[in-house]
């Protein structure tokens, strides 16, 4: 009952509400809305009901009012009437409205109801049709990445990816493509990263074709350097004081701009090393990577060492080789440091770097034992500077190799020092030890030139043929001494951190060689018979000691300024000299042997029946043999040599001469004999004093006080201090008494010489010689 209740007073303020509405609008617009409302809740008649209360209420309210006023009541009434009859027609039109509307609402709802199926159906078609272009696109940007990896475009195709998975998969994760399509992501980029790897690999592998041929372009352009750098100090000298690599060469080449990496010979392109790490680090693997490609470049490294090298091959191609390959390969090591620093770090690089090195220098040392010819080595020693200076252009260590040099160095010295030494002792055992022959200026030229001699006349005033003191053998030396001094010095030229070393290396050599393999050799010739070739080995001699002193100066002259300043000696000076001494002293040697000879020849009869009318054989022999050594074979021999060889020449003659007397075997001695000796000592005399040398007279003092003591009328006199330091000072005080023993005044005649005729024979046949004649004798009788 409530509701009903409640329901007829919901209608009743319908009603009241559509009365009192102010317009025709109003009262429309609340009219439809109540007739709609009664008739779906069937209510209609209910409705109804309520209007006609509600007129019926209206009807009695104006009778009420009416009575208070009939005419305008009536006429109220009247229109009142005339609104009925329009309410009731308004009602009628409304109820046919009503059905009008209650169908074309049924309508409306059907055709309502068919638009919002229609609309779900739509909006599910234009969600499904999203849904496909979503998946559809996911499903293109999938295979775009697979298309960019087969153009290798790796980095396109990581972005594509990444789109992929961040953006375009998040729109479509209710659909199970997008869980299949997430799940293969790993395995995609797991794809992306070996190809990409791959074509690193490639790279890598280009690279390392192209290493030796961009080291050899490296090694071209070092070159160029040089030149430039010869060609700058040619016009300013002060630049030959500034290395290759020092700040002010590459100042002053920084005008020549060359990219060794990027030229018309060589171009390595690091895009694909770029790439790899870009997307490595994308990925999240750059540590990984990292790795990889360190032990990918340390077997690259172990390729590029080959097991062996020789040393000897033409123009050192293996050597090279080698070489070109190690610097191709460190300069792009360098060049990936400077590119990519979170890759590669310096450490990485130099560990590298001295791995290269240190096989190298394996490699090198093995086959050396190769090596026997300076030029080769000498070579091996060019590229090795070639390569130094390269490398350190790129900012390499190069120690070890600096001091792999000096080990060449040593190897080069000493086979320097072998080839010279063959040469020298070929030249010395070949020379025929005589004065040189000249016979054209242009001759003369050349061995003055290259020879340390000052010659004795100007140049203009020699005439040809002539004859220089020393022989062929010292012009020869003088050019290998300094063919050794340039060779020695052409392995400091471009690149070597030691000279000092060289400095000391080259006095010790040069020592060394002059020593061993001129003066010892010249020395050992010493021993010859031939009084000419020892007098050409001291005038040899002494042209090396000139030698040795000018070479001096010369080599504290082309010291490096990094040597000790200060003169520099050569105790191949002092052993020229000291030979000298030993070569004189053979010289006095074989002269006074050939005096021994001659004077042993000589036939006195110291008892003689008769005078001798002419000088001895021996004698004449003897200064004959005096004079010709003097005008031949010493006649190239400086003045105070050939003085002094006179000098102990004749002090021996006259001692020899005078033990002829003294000789144990000769006991008597007549007048006759003492005239004899007499006239050869004072031809011996004579003939000195036609070398015009007064202090040669000297040696003859003793002989001729000698001689004069045996010719005295008064030998007593000898014995009486003071007259025999007057007249017999030079007279030994052993010898003279000896003689004056032997001396007898008489003159035996021939008949009186039969029994004793053995006495007088010569002292230089000795005691075997009388006892011979004596057996003879014997036979006879």
């Amino acid at each position: 009952m409530p509701s009903a209740i409640d329901s007829r007073r919901e209608l009743e303020y319908a009603v009241q509400q559509i009365v009192q509405a102010p317009s025709d609008n109003e009262y429309l617009n609340q009219l439809l809305p109540a007739i709609k409302d009664a008739s779906k809740g069937g209510q209609g008649q209910q409705l109804l009901q309520s209007l006609t209360q509600y007129s019926a209420n209206r009807e009695a309210e104006i009778e009420r009012i009416c009575n208070t006023n009939h005419q305008g009541f009536v006429s109220s009434v009247n229109q009142l009437l005339h609104v009925r009859d329009g309410t009731v027609n308004l009602t009628s039109e409304i109820l046919q409205l009503n059905q009008s509307i209650q169908s074309s609402t049924e309508k409306l709802a059907e055709q309502k109801k068919a638009l919002v199926d229609s609309r779900g159906v739509r909006q599910n078609i234009d969600e499904a049709t999203q849904a496909l272009r979503d998946c559809l696109e996911v499903l293109r940007l999938a295979n775009h990445v697979h298309d960019l990896l087969g153009k290798k475009s790796h980095y396109s195709a990581l972005r594509a990816l990444d789109e992929l998975q961040n953006i375009h998969l998040k729109e479509i994760t209710q659909y199970k493509i997008a869980e299949m399509i997430q799940k293969s992501v790993p395995a995609t980029k797991k794809l992306i990263a070996e190809a990409v790897m791959t074509d690193l690999n490639t790279w890598l592998f280009r690279v390392r074709e192209t290493s030796q041929f961009l080291g050899e372009v490296a090694f071209y352009h070092t070159e160029q350097r040089r030149t430039r750098q010869k060609d700058r100090a040619e016009a300013f000298p002060y630049l030959t004081n500034f290395k290759l690599n020092s700040a002010i060469e590459l100042v002053s080449d920084e005008t020549e701009e060359f990219d060794i990496l990027d030229n018309e010979d060589v171009q390595v392109d690091f895009t694909p090393l770029f790439e790899c790490l870009h997307i490595h680090n994308a990925l999240g693997q750059t540590d990984k990577f990292r790795a990889e490609y360190a032990a990918t470049r340390r077997q690259q490294k172990e390729l590029l060492m080959p097991a062996s090298v020789t040393l000897i091959d033409v123009e050192g191609a293996s050597l090279s080789e080698l070489l070109e390959g190690i610097a191709g390969f460190a300069i792009v090591e360098k060049a990936t440091m400077k590119k990519t620093p979170e890759l590669r770090s310096v450490v990485d690089v130099d560990e590298l770097w001295d791995s290269m090195c240190q096989s190298a220098i394996m490699l090198i040392s093995k086959a050396l034992h190769e090596v026997t010819n300076a030029e080769v080595l000498l070579k091996i020693k060019g590229h090795i500077a070639l390569f130094i200076q390269t490398m350190d252009s790129w900012n390499y260590p190069v120690g070890a190799l600096d001091a792999f040099l000096l080990r060449l160095f040593e190897k080069y010295a000493e086979l320097l020092q072998r080839r010279f030494s063959d040469d020298f002792q070929e030249i010395v055992s070949t020379d025929d030890y005589m004065p040189m022959p000249i016979n054209k200026l242009d001759e003369y030229d050349k061995v003055v030139n290259v020879s340390w001699y000052t010659p004795d006349k100007p140049r203009e005033e020699i005439r040809f043929p002539c004859v220089l003191p020393f022989s062929q053998m010292y012009p020869l030396c003088c050019i290998d001494i300094r063919n050794f001094l340039n060779q020695f010095y052409f392995f400091s030229d471009d690149h070597f951190q030691h000279p000092r070393v060289i400095d000391e290396t080259l006095k010790t050599s040069l020592d060394t060689l002059l020593s061993e393999s001129v003066c010892r050799l010249l020395v050992e010739r010493l021993s010859s018979q031939y009084l000419g070739q020892i007098v050409q080995i001291l005038i040899n001699l002494e042209h090396f000691e000139i030698a040795c002193q000018q070479l001096e100066p010369l080599l504290a002259a082309a010291r490096s300024t990094a040597s000790v300043g200060g003169s520099v000696t050569l105790n191949a000076t002092e052993e020229f000299r000291s030979n000298k001494k030993t070569a004189e002293k053979r010289i006095f040697e074989l002269v006074n042997s050939k005096i021994d000879d001659l004077i042993g020849t000589a036939e006195y009869d110291w008892m003689a029946p008769t005078l001798e009318k002419e000088p001895s054989n021996y004698m004449q022999t003897l200064t004959r043999y005096l004079s010709n050594i003097m005008n031949s074979v010493l006649l190239g021999l400086p003045t105070e040599i050939k003085e002094l060889i006179y000098f102990d020449a004749l002090s021996h003659a006259a001692t020899m001469i005078l033990s002829l007397p003294l000789s144990p075997e000769v006991k008597r001695i007549n007048p006759n004999g003492v005239a004899a000796l007499a006239k050869d000592v004072q031809y011996l005399t004579e003939f000195v004093d036609t070398l015009g040398n007064p202090i040669l007279r000297e040696n003859l003092d003793e002989l001729q006080q000698t001689v004069m003591l045996m010719q005295a009328e008064n030998s007593d006199e000898f014995y009486d201090v003071a007259t025999r330091n007057k007249k017999y000072g030079r007279v030994d005080a052993m010898n003279g008494p000896i003689l004056l023993e032997k001396l007898t005044h008489t003159v035996q005649t021939p008949a009186n010489l039969k029994s004793d005729k053995f006495q007088a024979l010569s002292s230089r046949f000795g005691m075997k010689s009388l006892q011979r004649a004596q057996a003879e004798e014997s036979k006879d009788q």
